[in-house]
């Protein structure tokens, strides 16, 4: 039996000048308040495959386990 998957859901809106700080590595996390107002932290590296040249921008979700632990992050819109 699979265990039980939480999920929170926020909204993102980083400048690719702004994203530039992650990708050099000189913060290594985002932290963001979802919208049931609670705030999640979690590493940026899970952002680089919505990197744009426009940024990042939409709405997100992450999944993670009983474990608290990350299992997937998704664009919404």
């Amino acid at each position: 039996m699979k265990g039980k998957t939480n999920r929170v859901r926020f909204n993102l809106n980083i400048s690719p000048e702004a994203y530039l700080v992650y990708y050099r590595g000189e913060a290594e996390y985002v932290i963001v308040r979802t919208h049931n107002q609670t705030l999640v932290k979690f590493p940026a590296r899970y952002l680089r495959r919505f990197i744009s040249h426009d940024g990042i921008h939409g709405e997100f979700e992450i999944e993670y386990g009983q474990d608290n632990r990350f299992k997937d992050m998704r664009r919404i819109r």
